[in-house]
C-alpha cells in the first residue's frame, strides 16, 4: 500500500533521485540538493503555521511505500500564486485590425506577457514513476491535494490553476522555446527551465518581450506548440480535466504549454467529497475503489482503498488502513470514489 503524506527532511535523498528522473518542464523539482531542501523545510513551515487566509505557504507531499521507505512521486500545491512576485505567463488573445476605406476587420492571435494569473492557487510538481502511470496511484497523488483543500480551504484563494508540461523533443528541444525565448538568453530549453526551478521564473521572465508576440509571424513548428502537451504530461491534464479543470488563454511563459483553470466550487474531488466515520471491520466485501483521506494538517495521509461503502454516515476499514491514514475507530474520515 503507499500512502501520500507531507514531505519531511529525511526525503531528501529520494527527492533528489525522482528529481533526476523527472520530465523537463517540472521546475519545481530542481535537481539541486540545496534548493531541495529550502523547498522541504518551507514546506515543512507552512504545514506548521496556523494560517487563516491564503499567503505564501507550499504544501509538498510524497507518495511512500512505508514498507520500504521508498517515494513513488510527488505533487505540491502553491497557497498564492504570485504572492512574492509576479507569476508570469502569455495571454493568447485576439488583436483585431480594422480599415473603413477598405472595409476590412481582420483578426491576428497575438501572445502577450502578464501576470493576470497572480493571486490564484497553484497546483504544481507532479511526478510519479514510469511503472505507476496511468494507475489509481496517479488519481491519488493528484487528487488528494484537492482533499486536502476541500479540508483546509481557507488558506487557499477561491480559484486554482496548473501549468502542463508543453512540448519538446526526446532530446530536451522546445520549439517554442527556440523561436521566442532563446532570441532573449542564449539557453537551449533544459538549461533555461533547470535555471527556474533553480532561482526564479521572474528573472527570465522580466527579459522577454513586452510587446505582444503575433502568432502568425512565429515558425508553424512553434505555432504547434501553443497549447500542446508533452505526451508525458497528459496523464495529469486528463486527471484535472475530469476533476473540472478547463484551459483558457493562457500558455506557459517558455514551452507554451497549456494552463488549466477552475474555481474551487466547481472541482469534483473538493464538492463531492464526503466525510464519514471509520469502525472498525475484520474483513471487507470491497464493492468499490476510493480515494480515502484524513483531515489532518500536518499529520495529513491518503490512501487508495477497496471498501463496501453504500453512502451512509459510517464506512468499514481494516487494520492496516487505519494504519496506513494514521486514525482509530470512530474517526471522521474523507472519501471520494475512483
Amino acid at each position: 500500500m503507499l500512502v501520500l503524506r507531507p514531505v519531511k527532511l529525511t526525503d531528501l535523498p529520494e527527492l533528489q533521485r525522482l528529481a533526476r528522473e523527472s520530465l523537463v518542464g517540472v521546475t519545481s523539482l530542481p535537481d539541486d540538493a540545496d534548493r531541495l531542501c529550502e523547498r522541504i523545510l518551507d514546506s515543512c513551515t507552512s504545514f506548521e503555521t496556523d494560517v487563516q487566509a491564503h499567503g505564501p505557504e507550499n504544501y509538498f507531499f510524497v507518495l511512500e511505500d512505508p514498507a520500504t521507505e521508498r517515494l513513488a512521486g510527488c505533487s505540491e500545491i502553491l497557497a498564492t500564486a504570485g504572492f512574492n512576485e509576479p507569476f508570469y505567463s502569455l495571454r493568447n488573445r485576439h488583436f483585431t485590425s480594422a480599415s473603413r476605406e477598405l472595409n476590412i476587420e481582420h483578426g491576428v492571435p497575438a501572445l502577450s506577457l502578464c501576470h493576470d494569473l497572480s493571486g490564484h492557487t497553484l497546483l504544481r510538481g507532479f511526478h510519479i514513476d514510469a511503472a505507476l502511470v496511468r494507475t489509481p496511484y496517479s488519481e491519488l497523488l493528484s487528487r488528494a491535494r484537492l482533499m486536502f483543500i476541500a479540508a483546509h480551504s481557507r488558506r487557499f484563494a477561491e480559484a486554482a490553476i496548473t501549468e502542463i508540461v508543453g512540448y519538446s523533443t526526446d532530446e530536451g528541444v522546445s520549439p517554442f522555446w527556440d523561436a521566442v525565448g532563446k532570441h532573449f538568453f542564449d539557453l537551449p530549453y533544459a538549461e533555461a527551465e533547470r535555471l527556474c526551478g533553480l532561482e526564479s521564473r521572474t528573472f527570465l521572465a522580466e527579459l522577454m518581450p513586452h510587446y505582444p508576440i503575433y502568432v502568425p509571424m512565429l515558425p508553424q513548428a512553434a505555432q504547434d506548440c501553443i497549447g500542446r502537451i508533452h505526451p508525458d504530461g497528459q496523464e495529469a491534464f486528463d486527471i484535472l480535466e475530469r476533476e473540472g479543470f478547463e484551459t483558457n488563454s493562457y500558455i506557459d511563459l517558455f514551452d507554451g504549454g497549456p494552463t488549466l483553470y477552475a474555481r474551487l466550487s466547481g472541482i469534483r474531488s473538493i464538492v463531492q467529497s464526503q466525510t464519514v466515520t471509520a469502525k472498525s471491520v475484520a474483513s471487507i466485501d470491497a464493492r468499490g475503489r476510493y480515494l480515502v483521506s484524513n483531515d489532518s494538517l500536518h499529520n495529513f495521509r491518503a490512501i487508495v482503498a477497496e471498501l463496501d461503502y453504500n453512502g451512509g454516515q459510517t464506512v468499514g476499514l481494516d487494520a492496516r488502513m487505519f494504519a496506513a491514514l494514521g486514525v482509530t475507530d470512530t474517526r471522521q474520515i474523507r472519501l471520494i470514489a475512483l
